[in-house]
This record gives structure tokens, C-alpha cells and sequence, in this order.
């Protein structure tokens, strides 16, 4: 994997947990998302 290919993956990876970090536990809810499972949900879209 390239340098600038990882580095979108991590700013992906980044923004993914920033943003379902600021919603509410039941703007998760609804979304079906734990906040424990912030990180893993960010790891599957940074793919």
C-alpha cells in the first residue's frame, strides 16, 4: 500500500470517528451504531 493511499485511509478513519463521535447517543441509536463500536465502524469505511 502507498504512502498517500494510507494516509486517505487515515484521514478517512479520522473524520468517520470526529463526526459519529459529536452525534448523540441516540443519533447512534438510530443508526444502529454503539458508541463502543465507533472505531470499529470507522476502521470498516476507511477500507
Amino acid at each position: 500500500m502507498n504512502v498517500a493511499r494510507s494516509f486517505n485511509n487515515w484521514r478517512k478513519y479520522r473524520q468517520t470517528v470526529s463526526e459519529l463521535g459529536r452525534m448523540s447517543n441516540r443519533e447512534l441509536h438510530d443508526l444502529g451504531i454503539n458508541r463502543a463500536d465507533i472505531e470499529m465502524v470507522a476502521r470498516a469505511a476507511a477500507r
